[in-house]
C-alpha cells in the first residue's frame, strides 16, 4: 500500500560556489548573495518538500592540504549556513532550514539564545543538523581535538545544555496579563547551573519559551557511537546504507533500538536515506548514461581525483592511475565514511588507484536497484519500496541551483503525487508538526 514519505533536500556543497565547474555557472548567480538560494528554496516549498539541510565544514582543513580543498572549490570557501537561514524563512512559508552547526564552534547560552531566536522568527521552522567534525576543532580552541567517541560525547552534553535552557521557563512563567501589567512570573524561571565535562554556564534563557516546540535536532553518522547519539537526541537521523531490504530494515532497527533505550520511542525519530538520483526521459537515455559510465576515459578519473582530494585532504592527482594506493597514504583525521566510499571493500594494496576511481564513476539503474539512473516512474517505483519497508523519507542530494533542482524534480514531482507519495499540503505549524503529519 502507497503510504507518504518525507523529502528534504541535502544542499552537499554547502553555502559555496554553487555552479563553479559546470555550464549553469553562466546562469550568472552570485553565489554570495542570497537570491541564487532563495529562488531554489521556494520551488522546494511549491514541490511539497519539509526542509532544505545545508552541509558545513568551517575549516579548509590543515595548511598543507588547504590548495586541494580550494583549487576547485570542493571543500571551500563556504559561508556560515546558519546566517543563510534567515534569508530562505523570507522567501517561504513553510520550508524548513536546517543549517549544519558544530558544538566546538558555539557556547550553550549564545547558541541557545541565537537559536531559540531563529525559531520564534522562522515560524517554528528551525532544524539544526549536529555534527562532530574534529578537524576543525583547532579553530575555537587550542586543545587537543577530542577523539570520536568523546566528540559525541561533547555533543550530546551540547544538545542537553541547549534544552535546559530553552525549557529554563517553566510552566506558566510567561503571564502576558495586561490588566496586571505582569509580563513574566520570575519565580517560574530555572536558574539553571550547569556543570559538565566540557561546558559550564548558568541560566536562565534570556529567550521566551516556544509555542510549538523546540527546533528539530538532525544528526548524520553510521558508527556505533553516532546512532547511539541519534537514538538519544536526534528527531532526523540522515543515513547512508544500500537501498536494499534487509539493510534498510537493519538500519532502521539499530536507530528504533538506540531510541527504546534511551526512553524514546521508534516513531521520534524520522529516518530519512540520502540519495543522488539522475532523472532521465527515457529508459533507453538512461541505459546509455550507465554504459557510458563503465569505461571513463582518464579526463574523467582526473576530475573524480580532484574531488576525491579535497575530501580525504590527499592529493591524489599526483599518484600514478595504475599502481595502488601507497600505505600510511591518508592521515589519521581522515573521515572514514570518505575513506569507504573510495576504496569500498577492494584491497587496497592490490588494487590500482584507476579501480577505486572507476568504481566511483560507475553508475546503475534504479530498475535493477544497481543504481539512481533511471525514469521518473522508476525512480517512484524504488520510493514506493521503501515505504512497504516502513521508510520515513528520502534525502535528495544536490547543488541548491534552479537548474539542478528542476533537472531532479520537474518530472519527478507529479509522479510522486500521483501515487500519493509526496505531499501536497503543510500543516501551518512549523518543521516539527509537518515531520510528524504521518
Amino acid at each position: 500500500m502507497t503510504r507518504p514519505q518525507h523529502f528534504g533536500w541535502f544542499l552537499a556543497r554547502g553555502f559555496g560556489p554553487h555552479g563553479w565547474g559546470h555550464p549553469y555557472l553562466d546562469w550568472d548567480y552570485d553565489w554570495t548573495r542570497p537570491d541564487l538560494y532563495q529562488q531554489s528554496a521556494r520551488e522546494l516549498e511549491q514541490a511539497g518538500f519539509d526542509f532544505v539541510l545545508i552541509e558545513d565544514a568551517p575549516s579548509l582543513g590543515s595548511a598543507e592540504t588547504i590548495d586541494l580543498r580550494v583549487r576547485h572549490a570542493f571543500g571551500g570557501p563556504k559561508l556560515d549556513p546558519l546566517l543563510l537561514a534567515p534569508y530562505l524563512f523570507q522567501a517561504t512559508r513553510h520550508l524548513g532550514v536546517i543549517p549544519t552547526v558544530n558544538p566546538a564552534a558555539y557556547l550553550p547560552y549564545t547558541a541557545a539564545r541565537q537559536f531559540a531566536t531563529l525559531q520564534h522568527l522562522s515560524g517554528d521552522r528551525l532544524g539544526l543538523n549536529v555534527v562532530t567534525d574534529t578537524g576543525s576543532a583547532r579553530h575555537f580552541s587550542d586543545a587537543a581535538p577530542l577523539g570520536h567517541d568523546a566528540a559525541y560525547d561533547r555533543a550530546e552534553e551540547w544538545v542537553t545544555s541547549l534544552r535546559e535552557l530553552w525549557r529554563s521557563w517553566g510552566e506558566g512563567a510567561l503571564v502576558r496579563d495586561t490588566a496586571s501589567g505582569v509580563y513574566a512570573d520570575g519565580t517560574k524561571l530555572d536558574a539553571v547551573r550547569h556543570r559538565g565535562e566540557h561546558f559550564a554556564f548558568d541560566g536562565p534563557l534570556n529567550a521566551i519559551p516556544f509555542t510549538r516546540g523546540e527546533p528539530v535536532i538532525a544528526s548524520p553518522g553510521g558508527s556505533g557511537r553516532g546512532l547511539a547519539f541519534a537514538g538519544a537526541n536526534s528527531d532526523i537521523q540522515l543515513a547512508l546504507a544500500p537501498l536494499h531490504e534487509k539493510s534498510v530494515r537493519e538500519y532502521r532497527a539499530k536507530i528504533h533500538a538506540a531510541a527504546v533505550e534511551r526512553g524514546r520511542a521508534p516513531s521520534d525519530i524520522r529516518i530519512m536515506f540520502a540519495i543522488q538520483p539522475v532523472i532521465v526521459a527515457s529508459r533507453e537515455e538512461a541505459d546509455r548514461l550507465v554504459a557510458a559510465s563503465a569505461h571513463p576515459d582518464d579526463t574523467v578519473l582526473r576530475h573524480l581525483a580532484q574531488r576525491q582530494s579535497s575530501d580525504l585532504e590527499t592529493d591524489l592527482t599526483a599518484l600514478d592511475l595504475d599502481a595502488p594506493l601507497p600505505a600510511e597514504l591518508f592521515a589519521e583525521n581522515v573521515s572514514h565514511g570518505s575513506l569507504r566510499r573510495l576504496v569500498g571493500d577492494r584491497d587496497v594494496s592490490a588494487t590500482p588507484l584507476r579501480a577505486h576511481l572507476t568504481a566511483l564513476a560507475r553508475l546503475g539503474r534504479i530498475s535493477d536497484r544497481s543504481g539512481f539512473v533511471g525514469t521518473a516512474e522508476e525512480f517512484a517505483d524504488l520510493i514506493e519500496e521503501l515505504g512497504e519497508w516502513g521508510n520515513d523519507g528520502v534525502l535528495l542530494w544536490g547543488d541548491l541551483h534552479p537548474v539542478t533542482v528542476h533537472r531532479t524534480l520537474d518530472e519527478l514531482v507529479p509522479v510522486l503525487r500521483r501515487r500519493g507519495i509526496l505531499r501536497r499540503d503543510y500543516t501551518g505549524q512549523g518543521l516539527r508538526a509537518d515531520l510528524r503529519a504521518f
